[in-house]
């Protein structure tokens, strides 16, 4: 709860750029910010896509044996790891910058912004072993605490380099973009830094100075448990990265291939992954805050071969994610073009999140499953699942997206069509390693909550009751929710004990 609030935050913070950003560079700017963006994540996945899960398990392992020489020793190798292949990939970047930016992106003026982005590669390598450290020891405080102070430190300088780069064109606008996300990874490595920093003190006071000398495993050994967790969760992690980055060069190559100009296909791209994909993660804040917390916490429970306690956090997960998931669905189905138009200023896009909104539901599910299957040391078969999904995605986008009565359709229905393979597959997967199965009627309880709660929305948006679209668009959203909410309550979907877990507010429901 405590990375679901921070998540909510930052993300409902993030559109504030998502919001502005397009009004002040236009869908081609977005695009061009888009295009360097997949590089980067494949690079950041690269130097810690796993270090994080692996130092967050070896660290919750030493921690139940009260092994604190074993922590310090995972964290300095992990960070040993982290900061060279940070600085070897920086280094890479910077002396292959204009290779890059010309041959492998597909619109040369990324130059600038990829430049500006290389400093957040050794930033991000650091700050990922310290919130590993911090997940391992089930502290989400430090964890949320930077995230939150990151996000806003980019917002704020993202959109006032931005602003300040305009008058020179697009591409120095993208690049003030960029420099604005670096300055904001800073901020949340300081936040970190002082954490840690807090927590060692704390540590040095509780503990005799013949518990910190404590014999634990050789730095040998503390690389190989790193790197045999952390190499197959990379894997899995690069194949996605991988995926991402050549979506944006096929997507781009198959619209221009369908008889779209250059700028044109960057723009229709910056619109799918720089506008309708944050709106339709929106909900995901809380699925990657149960991905976060399973981990240890189903670790703990294989360790035990506790499987009742396994079935246990699935199904409080699962259930959280079709639960919570479903009424942004319906609104994002049944009303894309007010919120567009809303957000962006500009509705155009809103035939794409029409598209996307129903099969979002396997998105959500997705990020607990595959937490899952790592937790419970099956990060090969989480592996193979994304590798399936990317293929047939890229398959799928060439095959489609070129054909120019679907164009960027074609790369939306592909993307659509990997988000329902991997999820089934990570289902299956799970069931056959823990015998977990859900029950049918909690999806049936909460469809019917659905078709309720569009009534009641489609009802008051077309009935326009207030003077303004904003507001009608705020009410008709509003009921609808408090609809649905109290339908799952009725259907015991929801009772008093889940709202007794909510931190602050629990309380009143005891």
């Amino acid at each position: 709860m405590i990375l679901l609030a921070a998540g909510l935050v930052n993300r409902l913070l993030g559109f504030v750029p998502r919001i502005v950003l397009p009004r002040m560079i236009g869908a081609e700017g977005v695009g061009l910010i888009q295009l360097v963006y997949p590089f980067m994540i494949v690079l950041l996945t690269v130097i810690a896509g796993g270090l994080p899960l692996a130092v967050a398990k070896l660290v919750a392992e030493a921690d139940s044996r009260d092994d604190p020489a074993a922590m310090k020793k995972t964290v300095r190798g992990a960070m040993t790891l982290a900061v060279s292949a940070g600085l070897i990939a920086s280094a890479a970047c910077l002396g292959l910058a204009g290779w890059i930016s010309s041959e492998v992106m597909t619109d040369s003026r990324v130059h600038a912004a990829f430049l500006c982005m290389i400093p957040v590669l050794p930033l991000v390598a650091v700050s990922s072993v310290w919130r590993g450290y911090f997940q391992g020891k089930q502290n989400m405080i430090p964890t949320a605490f930077s995230s939150t102070t990151e996000t806003l430190v980019r917002i704020v300088l993202s959109l006032l380099f931005a602003a300040l780069l305009v008058p020179y064109g697009l591409e120095a606008a993208a690049a003030g973009s960029v420099l604005g996300m670096v300055a904001g990874e800073l901020a949340g490595l300081l936040v970190l830094w002082q954490q840690v920093s807090s927590d060692r003190a704390a540590g040095r006071k509780s503990r005799p100075a013949s518990v910190e000398r404590q014999a634990s495993a050789s730095d040998r050994g503390v690389f190989r448990s790193l790197l045999g967790i952390a190499i197959p969760v990379t894997g899995s992690r690069l194949i996605g990265s991988l995926s991402y980055l050549l979506e944006s060069i096929l997507t781009a190559r198959s619209l221009a291939a369908a008889g779209l100009t250059a700028a044109a296909a960057t723009a229709q791209y910056g619109a799918l992954q720089g506008m309708v994909i944050p709106v339709l993660l929106l909900p995901g804040a809380l699925t990657y805050s149960l991905a976060v917390s399973l981990v240890p916490s189903l670790s703990e429970a294989a360790a035990r071969q506790d499987w009742a306690t396994i079935h246990k956090r699935l199904h409080q997960s699962m259930r959280l994610a079709v639960v919570t998931g479903a009424p942004f669905i319906v609104l994002m189905g049944l009303l894309a073009e007010p919120l567009c138009q809303l957000i962006y200023g500009d509705d155009s896009m809103a035939g794409m999140l029409r598209w996307m909104a129903p099969i979002a539901i396997f998105l959500y599910m997705q990020a607990p499953l595959q937490a899952a299957l790592q937790a419970l040391d099956r990060p090969g078969t989480a592996l193979f699942n994304t590798f399936a999904g990317a293929a047939v995605k890229l398959a799928l986008i060439v095959q489609l997206a070129t054909q120019p009565q679907l164009g960027i359709l074609g790369a939306v229905i592909a993307i659509g069509v990997n988000m329902v393979l991997v999820t089934l597959l990570h289902w299956i997967s799970v069931a056959r390693l823990t015998g977990f199965r859900l029950n049918p009627f909690d999806f049936l309880k909460v469809m019917t909550a659905m078709v309720v709660m569009s009534a009641v929305a489609l009802w008051i948006w077309n009935g326009r009751f207030l003077p303004a679209d904003g507001l009608n668009l705020a009410a008709s959203s509003l009921a609808a929710v408090v609809v649905y909410l109290i339908l799952l309550m009725a259907m015991r979907m929801i009772d008093g004990h889940d709202a007794a877990r909510i931190p602050l507010i629990g309380r009143l429901f005891r």
